[in-house]
């Protein structure tokens, strides 16, 4: 997230962002508030055919469609895959196997990895040669707006195509994906036209002080034009690349106050002193994983993920007259104050706001995936993904990719100054998470005790168990 602000009247806050989230060109994102008038509401996008994001809004008034949900979920659910779990465990590799038998066919359970909603353990069996995830689980029902969330706690469902995106990019092959991540950018012929625009406002300005905010408001949104969305590390056409566009979008919404938090918190807008933002300054917000966050055994076949995982920070920079972009020599205290705030507050947030436990399992899978590779679990167990490692037999590039996005511009009267926030991001690199400085040891050897008590016993096809 950047912010620009120059000496005018009224504060505006245009934001550069996109999100989309669904199978093929259509998507719904939560808006997890409800609206002035009282009545519930999810705001979402859908993706046209070049790839340019545009917002849509569903209601539910008294909650009544997702009653429904709920209800014909329960039915159509197996019992013991439906009851809630503290820790269900699910097999990879005999799960793979049950896939293939299905002819590459996903049944809902494996779809949605029989109701898994975060993952607390990976465990690696010598003697079964299998490779297990352990997390708590429950069932599942597809919410209004198109989420796949847990029917008692309305927390997202991890996935099977997430979880195949983050083993394909650390696969038994070795190789690595060494950045997972996303950014969304005004391009510098958008940021060079803003500034042009932004000095004839000011001559305008200073012979007509009765200037119209919407001419303003309009003029920035022409000036800045179509925003990029670039994604890094796994293919823009996967729900895993959505995710993490609609994590930083909806952060961002938070930053600018255009979306109201589901816990209490001061945005970026309600902290910034006109007085103290230069007339040329941005800062940039972007999501970074927390990378001790990994507990391993002495062995290595267990391994704990542990804590909340994800934090938020900024990073200043200044725009110059022809859009290009520089590190500032000076901080903003109301950015560090709202990315502070934001990384303390990120698991209330995420018990709270599904997108953003979304991304913290989506950082989970990809730690955890780099995990299995760097243990050697491959190679061990003799499994090479099967089908989930192949394009041409499981297809994850099913979704249409997210290229540019609308500017989307608002205002609100502040001092005398006018602020314009720009980019954001997403930026993961897994096998930090493995740095021997950034692991945590099993001193007590309460993973090792719970990696014996928790071995598989399963019967011929049976790939989860609680």
């Amino acid at each position: 997230m950047r912010w620009q602000a120059v000496g005018y009247r009224i504060l505006f806050a245009s934001v550069v962002a996109a999100l989309a989230l669904g199978h093929g060109s259509w998507a719904w994102a939560q808006d997890d508030d409800d609206d002035d008038s009282g009545e519930a509401q999810m705001a979402g996008v859908y993706v046209d055919a070049e790839g340019v994001l545009h917002k849509r809004v569903v209601r539910d008034p008294d909650g009544h469609l997702m009653r429904e949900r709920i209800s014909a979920a329960r039915t159509a659910i197996d019992t013991d895959v439906f009851a809630r779990s503290k820790l269900r465990k699910i097999s990879l590799n005999r799960l793979e196997a049950a896939l293939r038998a299905n002819q590459g066919v996903p049944t809902d359970a494996m779809r949605y990895l029989a109701g898994l909603q975060r993952i607390h353990y990976v465990f690696y069996y010598p003697e079964s040669k299998d490779i297990v995830l352990a997390g708590p689980a429950q069932g599942w029902v597809t919410n209004l707006t198109g989420r796949v969330v847990g029917a008692f706690n309305g927390r997202p469902t991890i996935q099977l195509q997430d979880l195949a995106v983050a083993l394909r990019a650390f696969p038994p092959s070795g190789t690595q994906t060494s950045l997972i991540g996303c950014s969304i950018d005004p391009t510098p012929e958008g940021l060079a036209r803003l500034e042009q625009f932004k000095r004839q406002v000011a001559a305008e300005y200073a012979r007509n002080p009765n200037v119209p905010v919407e001419t303003i408001v309009n003029g920035i949104r022409q000036a800045l034009g179509k925003q990029t969305v670039t994604i890094t590390g796994v293919s823009p056409k996967t729900h895993f690349a959505q995710i993490l566009v609609e994590a930083d979008y909806r952060m961002k919404l938070i930053g600018l106050g255009m979306e109201k938090p589901p816990v209490r918190m001061a945005s970026y807008v309600d902290r910034a002193s006109h007085s103290r933002v230069a007339g040329n300054a941005m800062q940039r917000w972007y999501f970074l994983p927390d990378y001790q966050c990994v507990r391993v055994t002495e062995n290595g076949l267990a391994a704990e993920l542990v804590g909340d995982g994800v934090k938020l920070i900024g990073e200043d920079e200044m725009v110059t007259g022809q859009g290009d972009r520089k590190k500032a020599a000076k901080g903003n205290r109301a950015s560090r104050l709202f990315v502070n705030d934001f990384t303390v507050k990120y698991p209330k947030l995420a018990e709270r706001s599904p997108i953003f436990a979304e991304l913290r399992n989506l950082i989970d899978m990809a730690v955890m995936a780099a995990l299995i590779q760097h243990e050697g679990y491959y190679e061990k167990s003799g499994w090479d993904l099967g089908i989930l490692g192949d394009e041409s037999q499981f297809k994850l590039e099913t979704y249409t990719a997210p290229k540019t996005v609308e500017t989307a511009v608002t205002a609100r009267f502040k001092g005398s100054t006018l602020m314009t926030p720009l980019g954001g991001g997403v930026h993961i690199e897994p096998t930090l998470a493995l740095d021997s400085e950034n692991l945590l040891t099993d001193d007590a050897e309460r993973l090792e005790s719970a990696h014996q008590q928790l071995a598989p016993k399963l019967a011929e096809g049976q790939w989860w168990w609680d």
